[in-house]
């Protein structure tokens, strides 16, 4: 069976925000469609959506009204087929977002399960009865803000939701929910899928006993409320191994075909969910780069722990960006990130591409009147407003940027009429130029794709390491100039961050902010 995703790059879409087709200021996938040559000539091998299916939008796409259809906000599943057909075409795959912790509230399925105690899906959402008081029935915070249960009165029961109370969880402990959960799979699959990001993976199973989780020893005032508890009772719980080999099972039933897991959990544990002789997720997202901090010895020591955690025939991955995180541009500022994408782009493993870092673009404040994320509404002094890393995809300079004929849904970065797709086509500098070449190169150089990594022994500012037998990465995290010794041998420049590189022999020069890959030439 092909493990093409051993060697592919993945760009993440938003899709409310990639490109709109019906002039309503909203993405869509026939958008997407349009944009399908700007992806391939980028270099991705695979695009993954953001949901698309059936919601009320209560969280964008996130709170699932029919897991086996489109909403009409993005088109029909027509629409879909026309969009996996193109992309294969041109030799794209197509990642959907699975939503299986939790669905709408409007889903039919929680309508039964709330209509009354005897209700034949009763048992698929996760309902408990109150604490004798008549308060919740125990101390489990959600995502978004308060209390992770919501009373029903009509039946006198709680229903958990760790994320919106809209978002009721799904009750991974009840078979007939976990066979339709798997049927649902089943029917992407069948229209020719490529794979599933399981969203939020570690939390489907809870505390069978429901116990409080502990305080955090850690918790200040202006941290959120789901820090307030230490997570022990409500993610990454016994019996998740046998739900994802379920999973595994149902995708081993296609040929050649990928599940990434959102898990934000430490490395140690985070590998776990390769699961036993291959029946975990091909690939647990490693989300390790968003929280090491931005200096060589960290990143270097990051490198080696990870490689030396990862299970027999587990293949690594790695993330600068998503939906719920800051910008990389906004994190390390806008020449670090030049070198963040080459970092990306040539550790060993499979890198995911967040629409938009390849512009560089860094995230905006956005006016209160103009928000619209529902975990930034609710606690506005603590959480991270994710709308600033959802802003619409500039791809011009003409009115709204190319994304739409109207108003879009979010605001644009402020300099869009300079800094979009089509401005930095024309220039040999630009982020999306040097993302270009990067991608280019790994596709040329099987060693950045699938060869070994080794540290390389630096000082100072300068991360680097070997990628096979003949190449050399070297990054300057830093704002002053930086000497590396060279192993023995000449070596040329094969891509700088900064333009046209040299030859080098015995010691290189590394100016500040600048990233080079180099090939031994004898």
């Amino acid at each position: 069976m092909s493990a093409w995703w051993r060697s592919a790059t993945i760009y993440q879409i938003y899709p409310r925000s990639f490109q709109d087709s019906d002039g309503d200021g909203v993405g869509d996938l026939k958008g997407i469609e349009a944009r399908l040559d700007y992806l391939a000539d980028l270099g991705v091998d695979a695009i993954w959506i953001s949901p698309i299916f059936t919601s009320p939008m209560a969280d964008f796409g996130y709170d699932v009204a029919d897991y086996c259809d489109v909403d009409p906000l993005f088109g029909t599943l027509a629409d879909f087929d026309d969009l996996l057909r193109e992309a294969h075409r041109r030799g794209v795959k197509i990642i959907l977002d699975f939503v299986p912790n939790h669905s709408s509230d409007r889903h039919p399925w929680f309508a039964d399960s709330r209509s009354s105690r005897q209700a034949a899906k009763r048992d698929w959402y996760v309902w408990r009865d109150p604490a004798p008081d008549g308060s919740p029935p125990n101390n489990w915070q959600s995502f978004f803000g308060g209390p992770a249960w919501t009373l029903d009165a009509a039946s006198g029961q709680y229903y958990l939701h760790q994320f919106l109370k809209k978002q009721p969880d799904l009750n991974w402990r009840e078979p007939a929910l976990v066979e339709a959960m798997l049927a649902a799979m089943r029917f992407w699959f069948d229209r020719g899928v490529d794979g599933f990001r399981i969203d939020v993976l570690w939390l489907l199973l809870e505390d069978e006993a429901f116990r409080d989780n502990p305080p955090n020893p850690a918790w200040r005032p202006g941290m959120q409320d789901i820090e307030r508890f230490l997570p022990l009772h409500t993610a990454d719980q016994p019996g998740m191994a046998a739900l994802v080999a379920r999973m595994r099972s149902v995708a081993d039933e296609y040929e050649s075909r990928v599940l990434i897991g959102e898990i934000y959990l430490p490395l140690d544990r985070l590998v776990a969910y390769y699961g036993e002789e291959g029946a975990g997720v091909h690939l647990p997202f490693n989300f390790a780069l968003l929280q090491t901090p931005w200096e060589a010895r960290a990143i270097g020591r990051l490198i080696e722990e990870y490689e030396a955690l990862l299970p027999a025939g587990g293949w690594p991955n790695w993330v600068l960006g998503n939906h719920d995180k800051p910008r990389i541009a906004a994190r390390v500022g806008s020449a670090q990130a030049r070198v963040a994408q080459l970092l990306l782009l040539t550790l060993r493993g499979t890198p995911t591409l967040y629409q938009g870092d390849e512009l560089g673009l860094t995230g905006e404040p956005i006016a209160a009147e103009r928000i619209r994320d529902p975990q930034a509404l609710r606690e506005p002094d603590t959480a991270f407003n994710r709308d600033e890393v959802r802003m619409p995809m500039p791809w011009d300079a003409s009115p709204h940027a190319g994304f739409s004929t109207d108003e879009p849904w979010l605001p644009l970065n402020a300099d869009w009429s300079a800094r979009n797709v089509a401005a930095q086509e024309e220039d040999v500098g630009s982020m999306l130029t040097l993302v270009r070449r990067l991608l280019a190169l790994r596709r040329e150089n099987e060693a950045l794709a699938t060869g070994a990594i080794a540290l390389v022994e630096a000082e100072g500012d300068v991360l680097a390491y070997r990628r096979g037998d003949d190449l050399l990465v070297a990054l300057n995290l830093g704002a002053t100039p930086q000497r590396l010794a060279l192993p023995a041998g000449r070596y040329r420049t094969l891509l700088s961050t900064q333009g046209e590189g040299a030859d080098w022999a015995a010691e290189l020069a590394l100016a500040p902010d600048e990233g080079v890959i180099l090939r031994a030439t004898g």
